[in-house]
């Protein structure tokens, strides 16, 4: 289950039922299956198992739970105080010699001993996950969470500087189903820039996408599709600079422009970085 993005912190009582918001950590997303034998598998987003590259996660959860637990939740390295994605990209023996600790940071669980509970609603499998780990520790914990949408705010704006991605919001209504969904969405933190408009993608008098140039000279193309209003905005922007149509190696078709037109991004920070587009400048 993935939540899908947002702009910005919804209204608790937006959702029937009301929504649970979390911390949004920079880590890798993992599936931990505690398995008959002593076996744990922690499966990644691709489906990979890795637990020999996070042993001492593994050992832990074979040795604190029960067979027939399922978890979902983020392994986190920290560094000086902060998450560090970094060094969850080391092998355990340099993590180790480094002195640096992973977690196993849980924010949901599917399945308890003899029982799938995914079509539970997520404020009953928030119980339960708590019950089933009750009894542990470090490096095996529950996510923070609240129901009170101010302190989601005020997480959001202090806790950036310890390397928390941002929030996500649930509902608390919500089953555990596979894919994207809206019932979780992610609002992470962002910066507005200057960027260079490049090409359009789509019709020149109403381009769906962007191609831009970002402040450290990347090209990327915006997402998601632009609305109605900033469709119109820039093919009146870009009538009298178009250029050649040329086939980008990754993204199809492009109209490119004579000369760069000045445009503003919100980029976001940290590994997922993307480009939205906000408005166009017209004073540059």
């Amino acid at each position: 289950m993935r939540p899908r993005p947002a702009d910005e912190i919804p209204e608790h009582d937006s959702t029937p039922g009301g929504y649970q918001y979390s911390l949004k950590l920079d880590g890798f997303r993992a599936l931990a299956f505690v398995l008959d034998g002593g076996r744990v598998f922690l499966q990644s987003r691709s489906r990979r198992d890795l637990s020999g590259e996070f042993p001492e996660i593994a050992a832990y959860l074979r040795d604190h739970l029960p067979p027939g637990i399922v978890l979902d939740g983020e392994l986190c390295a920290y560094r000086e105080g902060r998450l560090s994605f970094t060094d969850l990209l080391r092998s355990h023996s340099d993590r180790e010699r480094m002195g640096v600790p992973v977690s196993y940071i849980a924010f949901d669980i599917l399945a308890i001993p003899g029982r799938d509970v995914r079509a539970l609603p997520l404020r009953d499998r928030w119980e339960l996950l708590g019950a089933a780990l009750r009894d542990v520790g470090p490096p095996l914990q529950r996510v923070l969470v609240t129901l009170d949408e101010e302190t989601a705010h005020g997480w959001f704006r202090d806790m950036r500087a310890l390397g928390v991605e941002g929030t996500v919001a649930k509902a608390l209504n919500s089953p555990y189903r596979a894919g994207a969904t809206w019932a979780w969405r992610k609002i992470r933190h962002s910066d507005t820039r200057d960027g260079a408009l490049l090409g359009v993608f789509g019709p020149v008098d109403r381009p769906r996408a962007l191609l831009v140039r970002l402040p450290d000279d990347r090209t990327v193309k915006t997402s998601p599709q632009l609305t109605s209003t900033q469709s119109r905005q820039v093919g009146e922007l870009v009538r009298g600079h178009l250029g050649e149509l040329t086939e980008h190696p990754d993204h199809g078709p492009v109209r490119m422009l004579t000369e760069p037109l000045a445009v503003e991004l919100r980029q976001a920070t940290g590994r997922h970085e993307a480009a939205r587009f906000v408005r166009v400048r017209p004073e540059g």
